[in-house]
């Protein structure tokens, strides 16, 4: 198997659309690509799934240690015939200005994986030279692949660039993709539009497998990868079905790290999948409800008038189902959502909540939660790391959180997490594999809800 990091020298570089266009290609060719994104994202890797076929995995070197990244890509890059990690931000950029923890660059070198620089070369032109050479030398622990500079103004820049680097660098330059307006894909105020608003036609994917293609050597490149023996990993392997719990999933909500359902599967949990957008009720006796991120303010509306379905939640959360919502799904779990125009939406109401929507970011960063009460997902004292992002804010409401919060500094934190009776729910999405005592509570907490219904 072969491996590659692609990095940016900054965020905006435009390195997602480099990412994709290189799986494209390579599915094209025939290869079989397993896709990787670095950090919490949960977009990219939709369009990473959508391209290659195969369920794009996140590593996270802060929410994970470092075998938990390494046994994830073990267990899903051993059969295929390339990885493809997308970085995060720039190359070195991670949790703060002194050390290499969360970044790209620390999470290339415990993959042993080479990295493929991408430079937007846009008003540069010798000045390029300087940047790749300051990149390549910067850190002697971390290897190469080569360089690509991305937004050349023509092939007269592109040429300057390359000559700019003759004598300079060590790495090759592998191409200059020249800017291209009509190849992008749309953004929003959490990123780029998810794959399941604005999928990836084949005429899409075409167009980006050319954009590589055309543009950069791919040959030379797919020549240069050492070869690297990966020794699978044991696959996670689902206990025999004791509870059944459903998922939404739907363009609402489509934020969930695999590994969390598999875990939940490990434990024994059933995993059966619904829409809110679309079904009337929850699937036939289900024991569990997880309620995972998205973007439910786009489907205010339609999930406002599906009220049979709100009314069969609120009453399970009544009788004591457990229910575990984060960020988009907890957002709905609460009384009313308001839209940026100020109309509210009556969602819900397991939480007495008004959750209001901003133009403004209102939180981003890694937490580290320890639960200061009993919960679905574990004892007091249990400690759980995960990632908030998120443009709402919850109206005025006295409420004690169940989570004490810490940055990633180790800074005390204000993080919102409530629960009524066995729902809880939170703007944080948890990463289970930082805890994996969190699944197996979640699933026990179902057990006995099943137990409870039996005996009624």
């Amino acid at each position: 198997m072969k491996g590659i990091v692609i990095a940016g020298v900054h965020s905006g570089c435009g390195k997602t659309t480099i990412t994709l266009g290189l799986m494209a290609a390579l599915r094209r060719r025939g290869l079989n690509v397993a896709p990787f994104k670095v950090g919490p994202d949960f977009i990219d890797p939709g369009h990473h799934t959508a391209i290659t076929g195969v369920q794009s995995r996140n590593l996270d070197g802060w929410m994970l240690p470092r075998e938990c990244s390494l046994d994830i890509l073990l267990r899903n890059a051993a059969n295929a015939d390339i990885a493809v990690v997308e970085g995060v931000m720039g190359l070195f950029d991670g949790y703060d200005g002194r050390t290499e923890a969360g970044s790209t660059a620390q999470m290339a070198k415990w993959l042993g994986l080479p990295v493929l620089l991408v430079v937007d070369a846009r008003s540069m032109a010798r000045s390029a030279a300087a940047v790749v050479q300051g990149f390549e030398n910067f850190d002697p622990d971390l290897q190469f692949a080569g360089v690509l500079f991305n937004k050349a103004g023509s092939p007269t820049h592109y040429r300057y660039l390359q000559e700019a680097l003759e004598g300079k660098v060590a790495m090759p330059c592998l191409g200059g993709v020249i800017r291209n307006e009509d190849i992008s894909i749309p953004s929003r105020h959490l990123g780029l539009v998810t794959s399941e608003d604005h999928g990836l036609d084949p005429g899409i994917q075409n167009a980006l497998a050319d954009l590589v293609e055309n543009n950069l050597d791919l040959d030379h490149l797919l020549a240069s990868l050492p070869d690297i023996a990966l020794e699978p990993a044991p696959q996670m392997e689902k206990a025999a079905p004791r509870v059944r719990m459903a998922a939404a999933r739907d363009q609402a909500f489509c934020f969930y790290y695999s590994e969390n359902l598999e875990l939940l599967e490990s434990w024994g949990a059933e995993i059966v999948e619904f829409s809110p957008l679309k079904d009337s009720g929850l699937p036939e006796d289900v024991d569990g409800l997880y309620l995972g991120g998205g973007y439910p303010e786009l489907h205010a509306e339609a999930l406002a008038r599906n009220t049979a379905l709100k009314e069969e939640i609120l009453q399970a959360c009544q009788e004591g189902m457990p229910i575990y919502g984060e960020c988009g799904g907890f957002m709905v779990l609460c009384k009313t959502l308001e839209d940026l125009d100020g109309r509210e939406h009556p969602m819900i109401g397991c939480f007495d909540l008004t959750c209001r929507m901003s133009s403004r970011l209102r939180a981003l960063g890694y937490r580290e939660v320890t639960f200061n009460q009993k919960t679905v997902l574990g004892e007091a004292g249990l400690c759980v790391r995960g990632h908030e992002f998120h443009y709402s804010q919850l109206d005025e409401h006295g409420r004690k959180s169940v989570y004490d919060a810490v940055d990633r500094s180790g800074g005390a934190r204000s993080v919102d997490g409530f629960q009524v009776n066995r729902c809880l729910g939170s703007y944080l999405h948890l990463h289970f594999m930082s805890q994996p005592k969190a699944p197996q509570a979640f699933v026990q907490a179902c057990l006995e809800y099943q137990k409870e219904r039996k005996n009624r």
